[in-house]
């Protein structure tokens, strides 16, 4: 297995405009394979745009969504990997011939579509309907994995997908700086983010807060080390419709630590090399030698109790 270098992205989308967001995707391309990087991973929806979606009827979002692989994104992210020689991961929300619209997050070479997963766990729109299977696939010889968003935050995705033999996982997001229970949480003021060349500091104090990269810091590099694997995360920059979104998009290594990370405050990419000694020496890979399911096979697949729900299923009355 030879090593790899990788790229992970951070632009602003355009809401609904695909030819801007194909564009920038084409643009950052060219500078991640300037960097040597065989592969760029770019954020959710990244083609689409995505917090826009929160507002569109069916036929709105049937209309934004694309069949899979035939449709014209694909069509042109496998013009631009065959222009560079690369590899590109974006985001777009998919549809079926029965009329379903899935979030989807492809992975598309110089001959086109490698591999194609749905996200787990959607909740922007509720006309989206959750994806049901993991996916692995083979990319220079190592095998990756893909889960979108929040389901980096239900841990079983993150070790089923690993125990599947993915030993990297991309986790493109559109996270942070919006309002939560946990403390600190909250949006981050637009107007910050117009001021950015007079007043850098001030959004970066909130860039880099609990609104934002503190708050990621807590987890995402405990993906990372528990599993011993590579997490490529990638998440926009600036206004995702009315939301200001901070970037930081990063490449973390099997111990859980950040090896690459985007910290302009405008679009850039960043890369990383990928070896197979760290994933052989992490904590992670031993931990794995050293499980005992017969203990907790039962426990883990378990139903959820009955008092228990899954919140982004289930509309405010039923809560």
């Amino acid at each position: 297995m030879e090593d790899l270098r990788i790229a992970t992205a951070q632009f602003e989308n355009s809401s609904g405009d695909k030819v801007f967001n194909l564009n920038r995707i084409e643009a950052l391309t060219a500078v991640a394979k300037a960097q040597g990087a065989k592969v760029v991973a770019f954020h959710e929806c990244s083609i689409t745009g995505y917090t826009f979606a929160r507002n569109l009827s069916k036929a709105e979002l049937l209309d934004v969504a694309e069949f899979l692989p035939e449709g014209p994104s694909i069509r042109r992210l496998t013009q631009i990997a065959s222009a560079h020689q690369m590899v590109i991961l974006a985001g777009l929300f998919e549809k079926d011939a029965e009329g379903r619209i899935f979030k989807a997050y492809v992975c598309v070479g110089e001959n086109g579509l490698i591999a194609k997963f749905r996200k787990l766990h959607p909740f922007i729109n509720p006309h989206i309907t959750p994806g049901n299977e993991y996916v692995v696939f083979d990319l220079f010889g190592w095998k990756c994995g893909i889960l979108i968003c929040y389901d980096n935050n239900i841990i079983e995705n993150v070790r089923a997908t690993n125990l599947l033999g993915a030993d990297i996982i991309f986790m493109p997001h559109v996270t942070m700086c919006t309002p939560l229970t946990r403390p600190g949480a909250g949006f981050v003021d637009p107007t910050l983010w117009y001021n950015r060349e007079k007043d850098p500091t001030s959004l970066r104090l909130e860039f880099d807060g609990l609104k934002g990269r503190a708050w990621l810091m807590k987890w995402l590099p405990a993906r990372a080390y528990d599993n011993g694997l590579y997490a490529i995360f990638s998440n926009p920059i600036g206004m995702d419709d009315d939301q200001l979104k901070n970037g930081c998009s990063m490449i973390l290594d099997p111990f859980g630590d950040v090896i690459a990370e985007c910290r302009s405050l405008e679009d850039e990419v960043v890369t990383a090399l990928i070896t197979r000694e760290k994933v052989t020496q992490s904590g992670g890979y031993r931990y794995k030698n050293a499980r005992r399911p017969e203990l907790y096979a039962g426990v883990i697949g378990a139903d959820h109790l009955a008092e228990q729900k899954v919140v982004w299923l289930h509309s405010d009355a039923e809560r």
